[in-house]
């Protein structure tokens, strides 16, 4: 009895539980994703117009990207309080808006409806914050991986979601809102004392890359079978058997991962001399405790006595010239021929809080480069069916299927990659960023001009640059500004994606493709006077707003994009040159 409760006290603080634990959340908290499929519900049950819908829509943004209010009350409430928040925001917002839309209860105004989907959606900030708070601390050493595999999950939930309603076969289509509503809810409740921080960099193990490796091989399975379920689903009327296989499968995949911290459990008794001393080496390397230890001091006068040259030098080289030139401020220092300045505040790789991170040059540089290369990323998303119907495709959300696959994988990736570019190199890691904004401004041209296979291609340029950001972004900010305060900073990064959306889609996007439509609208309203009576020309008008065909509708738009990532490269390669020595004295004494 003794040995089954110490084996389960072991389960319950095992790290790759936990882990695995928020995937599983992660998988529920991409609600804003399934926005698509509940908006023309919502529409038809309550009579709305496209402009209301629209305006639900930029509620459900908002919610999705607002997340200050989840990071403050995560420096004050326990994070299973945290995510239980989340989920009654779920459950109150999208669980009216059932409600309303099944008749149960009273037409609501439009404001109260956007209010509800903002309350809803919003929920999501909070499940998200818990995830990635928790594993950031239980993992210090792989940020990457754990944060790039987080947000892959968040990204693929739209289609989990959809494919667990596809088997409830239900023939009342609100029954999906139901479902957003009380899914989400029920799993963070389930879940909520298993997701937090258990004291991860103590449980270093050397099978830890193959945890890691086993992890990725079921994120890519997960993605090629989701894509290839939606394709089947799409072109073939599957009977309700076949759809319940399908979704078992889906289960199975999902849950394969506790696996991890099952066979961690049975054999934590057998732990070798090699893990031995991995627990034994110092887990918080440019994060000590102390602000007076003197070595953090030296530190710091270091970064402004050493010379330019010392950063181009061979690692080996380098780290001798910072010992020697550590060790002569430490000798003059204790013979009084320097004074060590103790300098308000913590340094880069310390752990900040808010206000003392919105003074940093690095921290608006991370804020600035999400605004450019996310936001062009969204307008890219949000107007995904306009474009594909202006150049003559039939099937807008092959494409919407397609963009989500590779902004999962585009997650995972960045994460991967950008943790062997601080491993194995201990060079910065946003130099990964500036490779996929590089990647998405490409994208971005390829779109502009219109060639054939420019919707396939850009889809998979602009999805896979768009998800790394948020595996990197993530990762950079811990790594720079520490993870004690890491939910507020974190929520208030993602501010970028909402602001760089309003301006690039809301202004630019849609001013450029109302102006083209109206031009091609006149041009066409010159051909109907010529050849037709005022009368019949009259009967041929309608309300809607006119539509542009042709690549020409969204040129100027992705040239505009194309040029913002490229200025995003140059933000990101910056931060690449002020933050060389931090990442050298996080990563740089570990490698061999």
């Amino acid at each position: 009895m003794a040995r089954a409760r110490d084996l389960l006290i072991t389960f319950f603080n095992n790290r790759w539980l936990v882990f695995v634990a928020a995937m599983w959340v992660q998988s529920c908290a991409g609600i804003g994703y399934v926005f698509g499929s509940i908006s023309p519900v919502i529409k038809s049950s309550l009579n709305y117009n496209q402009k209301q819908v629209a305006r639900l829509g930029v509620a459900k943004d908002l919610g999705d990207s607002v997340g200050f209010l989840a990071g403050s009350m995560s420096e004050i409430l326990p994070l299973w309080a945290l995510l239980l928040v989340g989920a009654l925001q779920n459950f109150l917002g999208y669980g009216v808006v059932w409600l309303v839309v099944t008749g149960r209860a009273p037409v609501l105004p439009l404001w109260v409806m956007c209010l509800l989907i903002f309350i809803g959606t919003n929920g999501e900030t909070y499940f998200n914050t818990v995830a990635l708070v928790s594993c950031v601390q239980n993992f210090p050493k792989s940020r990457g991986p754990v944060v790039g595999i987080l947000k892959g999950f968040a990204g693929l939930s739209g289609a989990i979601l959809t494919q667990i309603y596809a088997l409830i076969n239900s023939p009342d289509s609100a029954s999906l809102i139901f479902m957003v509503a009380v899914g989400p809810t029920m799993v963070g409740i389930a879940l909520m004392f298993i997701v937090r921080p258990v004291g991860g960099h103590r449980q270093l193990r050397l099978s830890d890359a193959s945890s890691f490796s086993l992890i990725y091989c079921v994120c890519l399975i997960l993605a090629a079978y989701l894509m290839g379920v939606m394709l089947v689903e799409d072109l073939i009327d599957l009977n309700q058997t076949i759809v319940q296989i399908l979704t078992s499968i889906l289960f199975v995949l999902i849950v394969v991962p506790i696996g991890i911290p099952l066979w961690l459990t049975f054999s934590s008794g057998s732990r070798t001399l090699e893990e031995e001393a991995l627990l034994s080496e110092p887990q918080n390397k440019g994060q000590p405790e102390s602000s007076h230890d003197p070595n953090e001091i030296i530190f710091s006068e270091i970064e402004d006595e050493k010379s330019s040259e010392v950063d181009l030098l061979p690692a080996s080289e380098r780290q001798k010239r910072i010992l020697q030139l550590q060790a002569k401020l430490a000798q003059a220092a204790a013979e009084g021929a320097v004074r060590i300045k103790r300098r308000r505040g913590p340094h880069r790789g310390e752990d900040f809080d808010l206000t003392q991170a919105l003074i940093k040059a690095d921290f608006w540089l991370l804020f600035w480069t999400l605004l450019l290369g996310s936001g062009s990323g969204l307008t890219v998303i949000d107007n995904l069916g306009q474009m594909s119907e202006s150049l003559g495709y039939d099937n807008a959300h092959i494409f919407v299927s397609m963009i989500s696959i590779w902004n999962f994988l585009g997650r995972v990736g960045g994460g991967y990659v950008s943790e062997i570019v601080v491993r194995d190199y201990a060079y910065p890691r946003p130099i990964a960023l500036a490779f996929a904004q590089g990647v998405m401004a490409v994208g971005h041209f390829i779109f502009a001009m219109g060639w054939p296979g420019a919707m396939y291609i850009g889809t998979l340029l602009i999805g896979l640059g768009y998800g790394a950001h948020w595996a990197i972004i993530p990762a950079t900010a811990s790594e720079l500004f520490g993870v004690k305060k890491f939910g507020a900073l974190y929520n208030f990064l993602t501010l970028a994606n909402p602001g760089g959306s309003l301006v690039f889609s809301g202004l630019i996007a849609s001013y450029i493709y109302d102006s083209e439509a109206e031009k091609q609208a006149q041009q066409r309203g010159d051909l109907i006077v010529k050849s037709a009576s005022s009368l019949f020309t009259k009967l041929l008008a309608t309300d809607d707003a006119p539509k542009c065909t042709g690549s020409i509708c969204f040129f100027m738009t992705y040239m505009i994009m194309s040029g913002l990532c490229i200025i995003a490269v140059i933000l990101s390669l910056i931060l690449v040159r002020r933050t060389k020595s931090v990442y050298q004295n996080l990563y740089g004494k570990t490698r061999t």
